[in-house]
């Protein structure tokens, strides 16, 4: 059984975002980039069934500029088998993702799909619920918990939902989008990061793929969060239960 895995670049978790001068976008330039968290997540998922032998192969994909490939080598040296690299320098919005991810999966006939449930740059949390719905597989999103069964082919996910947990039973092949609580993620060692250096990846570009990238949504403006007032140290309970009484409303 294939497993292939999306993995995004994005700006790394620990830097402070900062908005373009023009307000077109978040500065990506002279950034620290690095995978998503939650395709970490999906990444590490994917290498646990391939080791409990549920699976044959790992095939981490990525989307965007040359760039992309560091993003591959950590998925290689984290124990990913192969990678593809669709490259483009175009944005790419989630269904644009979703058609390439679909032209992928009827090249690769991989029998699981696993993709973070949202990338922590644009937070749209779409990608996974459209491929679903392209190639007409069922999906379990928010997945804390999955269980494969080989004889029957079938997934058992425990999803986050509002109201606690939920459970769904999914025939493969299956879309699965990981959340935080599913797994830690492994760090790789320096000797996988070595080896990773000779694996192969594969670029192909989305009009091998047949893949038409349409823009269907337009950033109009990008702008900061207002800034939060400094907070005052008070002196006693009634200065506190003052201020509550007047001051509480004020935003």
């Amino acid at each position: 059984m294939k497993i292939m895995v999306a993995v995004k670049r994005v700006v790394d978790y620990a830097v402070k975002i900062r908005v373009k001068p023009d307000k077109t976008g978040v500065e990506t330039k002279n950034v620290k980039m690095s995978m998503n968290p939650f395709c970490e997540i999906a990444l590490e998922e994917a290498l646990r069934i391939k080791e409990s032998g549920l699976a044959s192969e790992v095939i981490a994909v990525s989307m965007g500029p040359s760039q992309c490939v560091d993003t591959l080598r950590t998925g290689l040296a984290m124990g990913a088998d192969r990678a593809i690299h669709v490259e483009s320098s175009a944005t790419l919005f989630p269904l644009s993702v979703a058609k390439i991810l679909k032209a992928l999966v009827h090249s690769e006939k991989p029998q699981l799909l696993i993709l973070g449930k949202q990338a922590i740059d644009d937070d749209c949390n779409q990608t996974g619920q459209m491929v679903a719905g392209l190639l007409n597989w069922p999906q379990g999103t928010f997945a804390s918990k999955v269980v494969l069964d080989k004889e029957r082919r079938t997934a058992t996910v425990d999803r986050e939902v509002d109201g606690g947990l939920e459970t769904l039973c999914l025939e493969l092949p299956a879309v699965i989008t990981t959340d935080l609580r599913l797994n830690q993620p492994r760090y790789a060692t320096l000797p996988n990061i070595m080896k990773a250096k000779s694996k192969v990846i594969n670029k192909v570009t989305p009009k091998e793929l047949n893949v038409e990238l349409k823009s269907d949504l337009e950033i109009i403006q990008v702008t900061e969060p207002p800034k939060r007032k400094a907070g005052v140290i008070i002196s006693s309970v009634d200065e506190l239960i003052d201020k509550l009484q007047n001051e509480a409303h004020v935003i």
